[in-house]
């Protein structure tokens, strides 16, 4: 099956295309989906369209970059999956509607994501990279038997108190997890 589309129990995942927009617009701009870093709540369009143009390069250079996620009935209930950040290593994440919080969805995500990025680029590591306050994030990251690998500021966050974590399914370099943490 084509990375473009997934199907894990209760999902279809598939690569953002230009009629996404609206619907993943209306998720980014929910306050509810960003309790954990709010500046980062889409307040026009344009955001969610950059962000769609960024998620289709990485589909054109790497062959692999987020899905939009959609339940049997074809409604958009997140998006997901695995990036290629900075060119050093996959990162895992993941979006999902307030509505179908805690209900394992976002463990299909991850696991369609780590298994796609294995397939595209096995000798780039899985990471994680996440506020520390946000539980269902650290969790989800620890189901998907990721290591902590480093604690530290969140740079380039509004907030001065915010605490990054970031996970690996493998040891990094200083060199790596310094350059991943620098942004």
């Amino acid at each position: 099956m084509s990375d473009e589309l997934v199907r894990t129990e209760r999902l279809v995942l598939t690569r953002p295309v230009p009629a996404d927009v609206d619907d993943v617009f209306a998720l980014y701009s929910d306050p509810a989906v960003w309790e954990h870093y709010p500046s980062r709540r889409h307040t026009h369009r344009g955001a969610t369209e950059e962000l769609l143009a960024h998620v289709e390069e990485s589909w054109q250079v790497i062959g692999l970059g987020s899905w939009v996620a959609r339940d049997a009935e074809g409604r958009l209930v997140g998006t997901g999956g695995c990036d290629l950040r900075l060119g050093l290593a996959w990162n895992l994440g993941y979006r999902l509607a307030r509505d179908v919080w805690g209900r394992g969805l976002a463990q299909e995500i991850v696991r369609a994501g780590i298994a796609a990025s294995q397939r595209v680029r096995p000798d780039i590591a899985v990471t994680a990279y996440l506020l520390a306050g946000n539980a269902r994030s650290k969790a989800a990251a620890e189901r998907a038997e990721l290591d902590l690998v480093w604690t530290g500021p969140d740079a380039g966050n509004p907030d001065p108190d915010a605490v990054r974590l970031l996970y690996a399914d493998r040891p990094l370099s200083r060199i790596v997890v310094r350059e991943l943490t620098a942004t």
